[in-house]
C-alpha cells in the first residue's frame, strides 16, 4: 500500500459524463470483507453507458461509485469474519446476490431478485478501477488453477459467453453467433471447446471477423456486404441453423434471428436490445418451429467460473486473444477514447500504474 495510506481511484460523484481520477483513503475491511490489491480491471461496451451517464446508466447504476465490474487481484487484508486468507488470488463475481430471496433459495444467485452490483454503485461504492478494493469474501472466486491476471480478469465476460453456450447444448451442432464483440468472440471459443460442429460468426467489422477465426469460427459473414439470412439459408441447405447466440444487442438482428433457425432450434439472447423486439410471422418462425428460447444474465455461481478457469488452464480457450488495448489506469482517458473506437474489443487497465 502507499506510504500515506491513500490510493488512486476513479469515481463518479456527479450525474455527468466522465470520471474523477483522484486519491482516496485505502478502505479497511470489516466483518467478512477482504481488501484486494487490484491487478487488472477490464472495461467493455456496457461501460460506455456509465461513462456517458445516459438514461440506460441511470437504470443500472447509482451515484456515487467507482466503476469497473470486471476485476482480479490478490487479498492483502481480511476482515475478522472473512473466509479468504491474505495472499489468495481472486476474481470478483459482480452480481452481489442476497442469499435470502426466492431465486437465491433456488440456487440462482446469478439472477438474484434483490441483486446489487459491484462497479455500479448498487450495494457498494467500490469497483475495480482502483488500486485497492473492498469486496465481501462470499463474492470472490478463489483461483484454483495457474492462469495469468489477464486471463483471470476475463473470467467474468467469458463466463457470460460460456453460460449462454452451455444453455443451448452445442455439441455436434452448428451455431450462428451474431455479434463479434467480446461476448460473441468468447462464445465462439466456448462453442469450439464444447464440441460445436460448425461455428458461424456474423458482424459488420472486418477486424472482429478476422479475430473470430482465431477464436474458433469456421465461417464468418460480413453483414455490411452480404445478406445474413440468405447466407445462412445457403449454408444450411435452406433449413436454418440449429443453434443461435444473439450477442449484438441490435434489435433488428434479433428480430430477424428467428427466420434463420431450423425447426427444433435453440436460441440464447445475450446482447441487450434497447428497442422493442418484433417477430414477423411468429406462428411460422417460432411456434411451428418449436423454438427453445433462453436468456443469460451473468454466470452460474460458482460452476461457470470453475468450468471457464479449467478451459483456460487446459489451453482450450485463450481469452487473451480478444484484448485489443492495455493501459495504465493513470491513462484512463485514453482507455475510454479507445473504447469508443471501432478498432477496440476488450480493454484492460492496470490500476497500479
Amino acid at each position: 500500500m502507499s506510504p500515506n495510506n491513500t490510493m488512486k481511484s476513479m469515481i463518479k460523484e456527479e450525474a455527468k459524463k466522465g470520471y474523477l481520477y483522484t486519491d482516496l483513503p485505502v478502505p479497511e475491511p470489516v466483518k467478512d470483507e477482504v481488501l484486494i490489491k487490484v491487478e487488472k480491471v477490464a472495461i467493455c461496451g456496457s461501460d460506455i453507458n456509465l461513462f456517458l451517464w445516459n438514461e440506460f446508466a441511470k437504470v443500472i447504476a447509482t451515484i456515487p461509485f467507482t466503476p469497473g465490474h470486471e476485476a482480479t487481484g490478490v487479498v492483502v487484508k481480511a476482515g475478522p469474519d472473512a473466509t479468504l486468507e491474505v495472499g489468495t488470488k481472486v476474481a470478483v463475481e459482480n452480481h452481489f446476490y442476497c442469499g435470502d430471496c426466492y431465486t437465491c433459495e433456488e440456487g440462482r444467485g446469478d439472477i438474484c431478485a434483490k441483486m446489487d452490483q459491484y462497479g455500479h454503485g448498487r450495494g457498494t461504492v467500490h469497483g475495480g478501477c482502483s488500486q485497492f478494493s473492498i469486496v465481501r469474501s462470499k463474492y470472490c472466486y478463489q483461483m484454483k488453477r495457474d492462469i495469468t491476471p489477464t486471463q483471470a480478469v476475463l473470467l467474468e465476460p467469458m463466463g457470460v459467453a460460456y453460460n449462454g453456450i452451455e444453455k443451448i447444448d452445442v455439441k455436434g451442432k452448428d451455431i450462428l453467433i451474431i455479434g463479434a464483440g467480446a461476448i460473441g468472440l468468447l462464445g465462439a471459443a466456448c462453442a469450439k471447446a464444447l464440441g460445436a460442429s460448425k461455428i458461424i460468426v456474423a458482424d459488420i467489422i472486418k477486424g472482429r471477423l478476422e479475430l473470430a477465426k482465431k477464436m474458433g469460427a469456421d465461417i464468418t459473414i460480413d453483414c455490411s456486404e452480404k445478406d445474413l439470412l440468405a447466407e445462412i439459408l445457403a449454408i444450411t441447405d435452406g433449413n436454418g441453423v440449429s443453434r443461435l447466440m444473439e450477442a449484438s444487442g441490435n434489435h433488428n438482428m434479433l428480430n430477424a434471428s428467428f427466420k434463420m433457425m431450423r425447426k427444433g432450434a435453440n436460441i440464447v439472447l445475450v446482447g441487450l436490445p434497447k428497442e422493442p423486439i418484433h417477430i414477423e410471422e411468429p406462428a411460422k418462425n417460432v411456434i411451428f418451429k418449436n423454438i427453445t428460447l433462453k436468456t443469460v444474465h451473468g454466470r452460474r455461481i460458482w460452476s461457470t467460473w470453475e468450468d471457464c478457469e479449467a478451459l483456460i488452464a487446459d489451453g482450450k480457450v485463450k481469452p487473451e486473444l480478444i484484448v485489443s488495448h492495455e493501459f495504465p489506469m493513470s491513462k484512463w482517458e485514453d482507455a475510454f477514447t479507445a473504447l469508443f473506437s471501432k478498432d477496440s474489443c476488450k480493454i484492460i487497465m492496470d490500476p497500479q500504474c
